[in-house]
C-alpha cells in the first residue's frame, strides 16, 4: 500500500468506463442473434450487422484493458463494511470471472472469425480491415464459434447476475451502486 487512502467511489473515468462497457456488451449481444438469425437473402444487412458486432467486440476489449489499466493504478474502494468475507470473496471471484469474459469473448469472436471457411474480413467501423491472426480453417471454426457463444451467453448472465446483486444491496441501503453511479465528494 502507497499510504493513499482509499476513495469511497470509483473515479469519473472509472464509472463512465464501467457503464460504457455494460451497455457494449448489451448491443453487442443483442447484434450477434440479430446478425445471425438475418436470412442470407438480406446479404448486405447481414454483412453490417456482422461488421458491427466486431467492432463492438474489438471495443469492448480496447476498454476492458483500459479499465484494468485504471484498476490497476488506483487504490480500489473498500468493500461495504457489513460485507461478510465470503461475500466479499464472491464479489471478488465474480468481478475476476468478469474481467476475463471481458477480454476471453472478443478474442474468441475475431478468432471465429478468423477461420470462418467463408473468409469474410473484418472491417472495423465498416472500412478499416483488420487482419486476421489465423487462417480459416473450418474445424477450428466448428470449434470455436459455439464456445464464442456460450462465453458469450455466460458474461451476459454473470453480469446480470451482477447488477441484480447490486440493486439487491441498494435496496437494502448499501451505497454500492451508489458508488458506480453519482460522484461523491473527493471523486477524481
Amino acid at each position: 500500500m502507497t499510504g493513499r487512502s482509499a476513495p469511497v467511489a470509483w473515479s469519473l473515468v472509472q464509472r463512465g468506463l464501467h457503464w460504457l462497457g455494460a451497455t457494449l456488451v448489451l448491443i453487442g449481444f443483442g447484434l450477434g442473434w440479430w446478425m445471425v438469425a438475418v436470412p442470407f437473402r438480406a446479404l448486405l444487412l447481414k454483412f453490417t450487422l456482422y461488421q458491427a458486432h466486431k467492432t463492438v467486440g474489438l471495443i469492448i476489449f480496447l476498454v476492458t484493458l483500459w479499465r484494468i489499466g485504471l484498476r490497476c493504478g488506483r487504490v480500489r474502494p473498500p468493500w461495504p463494511e457489513h460485507m461478510a468475507p465470503r461475500s466479499r470473496h464472491v464479489a471478488a471471484l465474480v468481478h475476476a470471472s468478469l474481467y476475463v469474459l471481458l477480454l476471453a469473448v472478443p478474442v474468441l469472436g475475431l478468432l471465429t472469425a478468423a477461420t470462418a471457411p467463408i473468409n469474410i474480413p473484418t472491417l472495423l467501423f465498416g472500412f478499416i480491415p483488420l487482419p486476421h491472426p489465423i487462417a480459416p480453417d473450418a474445424a477450428r471454426f466448428a470449434l470455436l464459434q459455439p464456445v464464442h457463444r456460450a462465453l458469450a451467453i455466460l458474461l451476459v448472465a454473470l453480469a446480470a447476475g451482477h447488477a441484480a446483486m447490486a440493486l439487491r444491496h441498494h435496496r437494502r441501503g448499501v451505497d454500492v451502486l451508489r458508488r458506480m453511479w453519482r460522484p461523491t465528494r473527493g471523486d477524481c
